[in-house]
């Protein structure tokens, strides 16, 4: 589906999530030049290195944003919101090919053997009263949704539709922003801390303007 098209014409929500996953593969192709210039005069970072689990946890973590991102821009006609989602869409799925690309120059499997979060295991993602909770093998990275979240997204319409949405997309940014720090404290890498710094600059701006967006959708 191209981007511009209305929620009305475009196809089905699932042939659109796997649009979105091969034009991420497809762009992998320019991540992997773009790896080549960021790693250029640098070690390859190993398999279960800091860097590593990032790019692979960020790649999975950016998929599923841009999956949200076109399911509500699917079912808003709300031009400002389109436009947002449209911005999130692109914006991560290039760096996922970039994320793609970087594990292809290093010699690395897309998928690791480790669980997610390896790399961060010293994390303490919050529980449901918001007070830090134990770290434990097979927690969600953070800001993920569930896949009966994902359901409700994909179901839901009108402003309902729209306030799940930017609660979920902002759960989502502030949890890339973790993950963004967690490898600042844990690499030296210069594409890795340029690829991060990125993320929490365009992130915690987006959860400004989604936080303001919402708050106009108040009940």
């Amino acid at each position: 589906m191209a981007l511009d098209e209305s929620p009305s014409t475009g196809p089905g929500r699932g042939a659109v999530v796997v649009t979105v996953l091969a034009t991420a593969v497809v762009v992998g192709a320019v991540g992997y030049s773009l790896g080549r210039v960021s790693t250029f005069g640098n070690s390859p970072p190993g398999s279960t290195s800091a860097e590593a689990g990032f790019t692979r946890d960020m790649q999975v973590h950016h998929i599923q944003g841009v999956e949200m991102a076109m399911i509500i821009r699917e079912i808003t006609e709300d031009e400002g919101l389109r436009f947002l989602a449209y911005d999130i869409a692109t914006t991560q799925t290039h760096q996922a090919g970039q994320l793609y690309g970087w594990l292809t120059e290093w010699g690395l499997r897309q998928a690791g053997s480790e669980p997610p979060m390896t790399w961060m295991m010293d994390f303490v993602p919050p529980g449901e009263d918001g007070e830090p909770g134990p770290h434990t093998m097979g927690t969600l990275m953070p800001g993920m949704a569930t896949s009966a979240q994902m359901a409700e997204l994909s179901a839901a319409s009108g402003i309902e539709a729209e306030r799940l949405f930017l609660r979920l997309m902002i759960a989502h940014h502030q949890g890339a922003l973790e993950m963004a720090e967690a490898v600042l404290d844990r690499t030296t890498h210069p594409g890795v801390r340029t690829f991060a710094d990125a993320v929490l600059l365009s992130q915690a701006s987006e959860i400004d303007l989604m936080t303001s967006m919402l708050a106009e959708r108040a009940d």
